[in-house]
């Protein structure tokens, strides 16, 4: 007891600035512009009216964008579950070679904005696609795109989200204690028994949560129903707000505030019920070491290693190869070869045209500066949510993700309504400058780059921290001394993965860019929509190769990072350990007397 109250009284010394800081992000970050949406859908003109929000959303066309968006996603579910909880259980329980790169590849490939993933698809399959030219497979000229379209757009959306899914799924493995495959091999069960009777039923709420996550990444994705819907007039509710927004300006910002509205409860809906799953059925490691792969696969290895090939293939090398093809040929249409083959995109983009390059210039510094900001941010951030707000920090860590829940067409909409007139007391407005661009990264990407800085500060001992205050540091001291260096590589692995996801989004920079301050994912579908499908090709191949350095980048910070800081992160250490210690059968028993009974066990 003692001890407890020494901790809370040099805790508290000093901790009011940064309880202060907590709670002026929050507000600024998520709560401001959460109730600044709400006001417009449902108080227009400052007087109480639900049926202007009504009347906006029964519209024809909002019914037809709502039911496209609730098919698109459902259905595109069904195709990422399936693969990556494949992935998931292959990669993450069976001594697969060369794991590490392949889980490596597959989060690659969902770190790649959707834009450039439905350009890809779209070069890939067309009349024109150099690919297909070149190997005499293409569609007859003049033929639709078999991309184009609601068909498309499921396909696309469902490769793209299958990482998520791997990712929730894998979480999930780590969480289930070694001790339960070790009580079934004892009991004599084969692999596939153990994976169908043990482990399965473990995963249930993962499941279910992963494919909640799946849906709403469906309803809130922009890049994708934009290039493969958006041509053939098949609307999805993101989509019909960008051409509103964009058709009519500010006039209807009361319509789209509605259908905002309507696509932020769906996906804070979605991802309440994953939450609540997750944390509902939950597997409590305690001290028992977590899964590792026990599944010697013999000769059913090659084949195995055959289909993560192909997934692969079909989630990420194709569709780079698409790309580069289609950059590489002086006009797209023709067939790549070495008479054709051309650096010319490259140079056009990266030296010749303005546009081109202040875009890349802006996302580098936009991406850049919020990462940097973020970085620095989240030390003090974690701290003040750990050490001194108790269980408040439960509620304030999620009012932190709301941004990064709401779809960003939604986000950017509640950055104009926040910024459209000139700021109090100020007097000067940030709309159509490119600090509503910077303000809306840091909004969003925020939790992003918290989460490793969190989940390091948990593991930082406290202990050395008294015995700092004993010795009279004050907290700044304690926090740059003694804080700041353990936590350092987990703030620089968390601006780099907001850096990561800011470079080359679309999503929110569609709505909120103006002359300017244009962002290379809006330079990349305006080039697009112009018709200079090589020229946007190139882009998208600079982004590529960006978004994979980066990613090499936390890769070789992740030793240094707290488990599961990075996505993925867990076949890399599974692989490392099997390295070590080869699989073999269990001679533990005593931590199976600490295992309580689960209902799915019995």
């Amino acid at each position: 007891m003692r001890h407890r109250a020494q901790s809370r009284s040099f805790l508290e010394r000093g901790g009011f600035c940064l309880l202060a800081l907590v709670a002026l992000i929050v507000v600024a970050f998520d709560v401001l512009p959460a109730l600044r949406l709400l006001w417009a859908a449902l108080l227009p003109g400052g007087a109480f009216n639900p049926d202007a929000m009504l009347t906006a959303l029964s519209s024809r066309s909002a019914v037809r964008a709502a039911q496209a968006s609730l098919e698109t996603a459902l259905l595109s579910t069904l195709l990422a579950l399936p693969l990556g909880t494949a992935m998931a259980l292959v990669l993450g329980i069976t001594d697969l070679r060369r794991r590490r790169v392949a889980s490596f590849l597959f989060v690659l490939s969902v770190m790649i904005s959707p834009q450039v993933i439905a350009l890809a698809f779209l070069h890939l399959a067309g009349p024109a696609s150099p690919i297909l030219n070149t190997l005499g497979f293409a569609p007859e000229a003049g033929s639709a795109n078999p991309m184009m379209g609601r068909g498309g757009i499921i396909l696309v959306l469902g490769l793209h989200h299958a990482p998520l899914v791997y990712v929730v799924m894998s979480a999930g493995l780590k969480r289930i204690p070694l001790a339960v495959v070790e009580a079934a091999r004892i009991d004599g069960a084969r692999p596939f028994r153990i994976l169908t009777d043990h482990l399965m039923p473990l995963l249930r709420p993962h499941l279910a949560s992963a494919a909640l996550l799946a849906f709403v990444a469906g309803i809130g994705n922009f890049g994708i129903p934009a290039l493969l819907g958006a041509p053939v007039n098949y609307l999805t509710l993101p989509v019909l707000i960008y051409r509103r927004l964009s058709s009519f300006g500010t006039d209807m910002i009361g319509d789209v505030s509605a259908l905002g509205l309507l696509v932020a409860a769906i996906a804070i809906t979605g991802v309440a019920a994953s939450q609540v799953l997750m944390r509902r059925n939950d597997v409590q490691l305690e001290d028992d070491a977590p899964l590792r792969p026990f599944w010697l696969l013999g000769r059913a290895r090659v084949a195995t290693e055959i289909f993560v090939a192909l997934v692969l293939a079909v989630t990420l090398v194709l569709p780079v190869l698409s790309l580069l093809a289609s950059a590489l040929v002086p006009s797209y249409g023709m067939p790549l070869s070495l008479a054709t083959i051309t650096l010319d995109n490259f140079v056009e983009v990266l030296a010749r045209q303005d546009v081109t390059i202040r875009a890349f210039t802006n996302s580098l510094l936009y991406a850049g500066g919020a990462a940097g900001l973020l970085a620095g941010l989240a030390v003090p951030l974690a701290y003040g949510l750990v050490r001194l707000m108790g269980r408040a920090r439960i509620l304030a860590v999620s009012l932190l993700e709301i941004a990064y829940v709401l779809p960003g067409i939604v986000l950017a909409i509640a950055c104009i309504l926040l910024f459209l007139k000139p700021l109090p007391l100020l007097g000067f407005s940030l709309y159509a400058t490119p600090w509503i661009i910077l303000f809306a990264y840091l909004a969003r990407f925020l939790s992003v780059a918290l989460k490793p800085v969190l989940a390091g500060m948990v593991q930082v001992d406290v202990a050395q921290e008294e015995a700092a205050a004993i010795d009279g540091a004050r907290l700044a001291q304690r926090l740059f001394g003694i804080v700041l260096p353990s936590l350092l590589p987990a703030a620089v692995a968390g601006g780099l993965m907001a850096f990561l996801l800011a470079f080359s989004e679309l999503t929110v920079s569609a709505l909120l860019w103006s002359a300017g301050t244009e962002t290379i994912g809006v330079v990349l579908y305006n080039l697009e929509e112009a018709g200079l499908a090589s020229q946007a090709s190139a882009v998208a191949v600079v982004i590529v190769a960006v978004v994979t350095a980066a990613m090499l980048v936390l890769d070789a910070l992740g030793r240094h990072l707290p488990a599961g800081a990075l996505p993925w992160q867990s076949a890399m250490e599974d692989e490392a350990h099997m390295n070590r210690e080869p699989a073999r059968a269990p001679a533990r028993t005593s931590v199976l007397d600490r295992l309580e009974p689960k209902a799915a066990l019995s």
